[in-house]
């Protein structure tokens, strides 16, 4: 039997990140990352993959409602952007000799 890990993959993308989408619908569209999905490879970036959601009439809005959300983007079509551009990101040690990312373009940490 193998034995579980309970570690989370490294991942080149965190909540908080400014990205700009290089792949797919939203093409060239950027924003700032809300929720990183781990389990699924995707993110949701806020203003980005703006989709419709049809909601059912309730005591609240009795009506009911066409609302736009936010959908998730797989972490492959999206990048880190840096003065503009998208930058691809890697991982070395700090002074400190932890290890924390890193532009691979203009060698700044993150």
């Amino acid at each position: 039997m193998q034995k579980k890990s309970n570690k989370q993959p490294k991942l080149h993308i965190k909540s908080g990140d400014t990205v700009i989408v290089i792949a797919g619908n939203s093409k060239g569209k950027s924003g700032v990352v809300t929720k990183v999905i781990v389990d699924k490879n995707r993110a949701i970036i806020e203003g980005v993959n703006l989709q419709t959601k049809h909601v059912k009439p309730t005591s609240t809005s009795p009506q009911g409602a066409i609302e736009k959300r936010e959908g998730s983007i797989h972490l492959s079509n999206i990048a880190y952007m840096e003065d503009g551009k998208a930058v691809r990101t890697g991982r070395k040690l700090n002074e400190a000799g932890k290890l924390q990312r890193f532009s691979k373009v203009s060698g700044k940490f993150i």
